[in-house]
C-alpha cells in the first residue's frame, strides 16, 4: 500500500503539490492522470525518497521513504520518465550489478533475467553498451531493472513512452499480474484509453491537487473518461476558448 497524509512539496517559488492525502491500495492497478506540471512525477518521486516533502508524511507498505529510503527502494520498483541508465555499462552488467545490490542469489537472478530479458525483445541488446541502445531499449531495460527484485509496490512514470505494441502488451499483463498477486501498481500516463483499459482505479492531480479519484468505472460512467479529465483540471473551458478564437 502507498499512502500519501497531507503531502507538500515546492521547488524554489513553484508548488507541486498541495496537502495531497491520497492512498493507493494492494491488489490494484492506479492510473494517475494530469496535465503536464501537475505534480503527477514529484508525488512518484516522493515514493522512493528521491524528493523530500516540505510537509505532511508518505508510507509504503508501512516504511518511511524519507527517513528510510533504502528499505522503502528494496520493495518498490520504480521507472522515471526520464532515461537514467549507466551508458558506460552493457545491459548485462547493469542488471547484474542491481540483483546483488538487492541481494538476489545467483541462480534466481539468472533465471529472473532470463525470463524478464526474453519477455521484453532485449535478446540481442545485451552485450550493447547502454549508449548505444535506442530509446526503446533503454526503456525496456529500466523497466527490466525495476520488476527484477519482485517489488510489492510498481511505480511508472509514463513507462508506455516509446515502447512498440507488442511489448506494450507485455507490460500491461506484467502489470495486470502484478496486481492479481498484491502488489500494489501506479502507473502515469497521457493516453486516457490506457488507463480506461487497464487501471481499476484512476486519479487525477491538477495544479499540485487531486481532484478527483475512484473506480474507473464509476468515473467512465459519469461520461467518458476523456470528457471528465477535461472537465475536472478546467481544461474543457481552456479548450472552448481557443476553439473560439480560431
Amino acid at each position: 500500500m502507498l499512502r500519501y497524509e497531507g503531502v507538500s512539496k515546492s521547488y524554489g517559488g513553484t508548488v507541486a503539490l498541495r496537502g495531497v492525502t491520497v492512498e493507493f491500495q494492494r491488489g490494484k492497478i492506479h492510473a494517475l492522470l494530469g496535465p503536464n506540471g501537475s505534480g503527477k512525477s514529484t508525488l512518484m518521486k516522493i515514493a522512493v525518497g528521491l524528493a523530500k516533502p516540505d510537509s505532511g508524511r508518505v508510507t509504503v507498505d508501512g516504511i518511511d521513504p524519507v527517513r528510510d529510503p533504502i528499505s522503502a527502494r528494496m520493495i518498490v520498483g520504480y521507472v522515471p520518465e526520464e532515461i537514467l541508465i549507466y551508458e558506460s555499462l552493457t545491459p548485462a552488467e547493469w542488471l547484474s550489478f542491481l540483483g546483488q545490490i538487492y541481494g538476489i542469489r545467483k541462480e534466481a537472478l539468472r533465471g529472473r533475467l532470463s525470463s524478464l530479458i526474453r519477455a521484453f525483445k532485449m535478446e540481442e541488446q545485451m552485450g550493447k553498451l547502454g549508449g548505444e541502445l535506442s530509446l526503446g531499449n533503454k526503456r525496456k531495460l529500466m523497466i527490466i531493472g525495476a520488476l527484477l527484485h519482485e517489488p510489492k509496490v510498481l511505480i511508472l512514470d509514463e513507462p508506455f513512452s516509446g515502447l512498440d505494441p507488442e511489448v506494450a502488451r507485455v507490460l500491461k499483463e506484467v502489470m495486470m499480474r502484478r496486481a492479481q498477486e498484491g502488489g500494489t501498481v501506479v502507473f502515469s500516463t497521457h493516453v486516457l484509453e490506457l488507463a480506461e483499459a487497464i487501471a481499476d482505479e484512476v486519479t487525477i492531480i491538477h495544479s499540485g491537487e487531486v481532484v478527483a479519484k475512484g473506480p474507473t468505472r464509476e468515473l467512465r460512467g459519469k461520461s467518458d473518461l476523456e470528457s471528465y479529465f477535461m472537465e475536472v483540471t478546467g481544461l474543457s473551458s481552456e479548450l472552448q476558448e481557443l476553439l473560439k478564437a480560431l
